[in-house]
């Protein structure tokens, strides 16, 4: 009979791997015969049968650990498990196969403890939030003061109307690594939406860089004043809220009329523009595109806004996105028939307008263009267009994606995205 005892030794290397060499040490020198049967039984138990389980990632099950621990208010094991969390180490260790790191970073173990809040209470999640800040410095995180009055919910950010005129609602989310940004990102929504266009998005780039999302005028909590407006217009909007900011030259993400405001912005305004991500957009329409502009103008003008809401629900979303959720198309239905008609119009105008075939040659910044394979809207020969125009542009086609592919395809879209940002200088 093999004298290697494998549930044993798999046990203590799970053990160590996630709570470290000089915590199990500790553990295995200090039993004795009254003890060693539990660490025995722990080693096998905990750190083989249930550790040892590849049904769920280490760094999933640290979090399971952490909330249950702090839901129970077992706060010994809470503050092991989670200076084991913050140190970290990696999926391999546990002969897992799966060599990505199983550390919390603070911002997960905030997450957690908010979490806890709702579910386990508050005062669990105080003393949670008490021992996390305690190990936090003691592992030499700076934690530099922040009233409460300045705090903004991560997953919108803080909201601020500009101080030009018009003004303009913008939201600020900054970077959640402790870390300054790597860079400023702006996201600038298509015709009848608003900022939460990019809520997805946004968030995921507010890890590391500081986002900026905006309401064009006309659209969402910016002025409306009247029209028509003109792409121009709409670009200088823009770069009066970056000098207002005194943002660096930021990377600028476009969708529909966003890009077409982005194109416009980097061709008056060079200096503002490091890189240019155009989605969903056009460098302009033929007589037959202005035409059926001017019949949604008129159409609005006879029906107000809902007058054209379905017909945009018809463009924006392939029909099986409208089958598969029914929900997410009524919300965006409900943003188009709300926004205030005078500012859709007088956008309307500006796209319908809008012309910068000729000029794209003169873009010099960095330009990555996404279009819809799916998108009736500006389909993907407009997008094709924009990106052999733009000296050194990409054109990358997102499969099964109408007009708002950030909604269709997130993952593809973000995706998208977080390469062409890895690939800037």
């Amino acid at each position: 009979m093999d004298p290697y005892d494998h549930d044993l030794e798999r046990g203590l290397r799970n053990r160590r791997a996630l709570l470290g060499d000089a915590w199990v040490d500790k553990s295995i020198a200090s039993a004795n015969t009254f003890t060693a049967d539990f660490q025995n039984f722990i080693t096998r138990y905990a750190w083989h049968e249930v550790w040892g389980r590849p049904g769920l990632d280490a760094k999933t099950r640290r979090i399971i650990v952490l909330a249950i621990t702090c839901a129970l208010g077992r706060w010994e094991e809470f503050e092991l498990h989670l200076r084991a969390a913050l140190v970290g180490g990696s999926g391999a260790s546990l002969g897992a196969g799966d060599d990505a790191p199983t550390a919390l970073t603070p911002d997960e173990v905030k997450e957690v403890l908010m979490q806890a809040a709702i579910y386990a209470g508050v005062p669990a999640a105080n003393t949670g939030m008490s021992i996390a800040v305690k190990l936090l410095r003691e592992l030499g995180h700076a934690l530099p003061p922040l009233p409460a009055t300045e705090v903004a919910h991560t997953g919108s950010g803080r909201s601020f109307r500009s101080a030009g005129t018009p003004a303009l609602h913008y939201t600020v989310r900054e970077p959640r690594a402790e870390a300054p940004p790597r860079r400023t990102v702006v996201l600038s929504h298509a015709l009848g939406c608003d900022v939460s266009l990019w809520d997805a998005l946004a968030n995921a780039l507010a890890a590391e860089h500081r986002v900026i999302c905006y309401d064009h005028r006309g659209h969402g909590d910016s002025d409306a004043p009247p029209g028509p407006y003109s792409m121009a217009e709409l670009a200088d909007d823009a770069e009066r809220l970056l000098a207002e900011l005194d943002a660096d030259p930021v990377v600028w993400i476009g969708l529909s009329l966003g890009g077409m405001v982005g194109q416009e912005l980097a061709l008056r305004h060079p200096q503002r523009v490091e890189a240019l991500v155009i989605a969903n957009s056009s460098a302009g329409f033929d007589e037959a595109g202005r035409a059926a502009w001017q019949q949604r103008i008129d159409a609005i003008a006879q029906g107000g806004v809902d007058a054209v809401a379905d017909a945009a629900m018809q463009r924006w979303f392939t029909a099986d996105f409208r089958s598969a959720q029914p929900a997410t198309v009524a919300r965006w239905r409900r943003r188009v028939a709300s926004t205030s008609a005078r500012g859709y119009v007088a956008a309307s105008q500006a796209v319908m307008r809008h012309d910068t075939a000729a000029r794209l040659p003169q873009i010099t910044a960095p330009t990555l263009v996404i279009a819809g394979a799916l998108d009736p809207g500006t389909p993907v020969a407009m997008s094709r267009a924009i990106a052999d125009a733009v000296p050194g542009a990409r054109l990358v086609v997102l499969d099964d994606a109408a007009h708002l592919s950030v909604l269709e395809q997130p993952a593809a879209f973000t995706a998208a995205v977080r390469d062409f940002l890895a690939a800037l200088p």
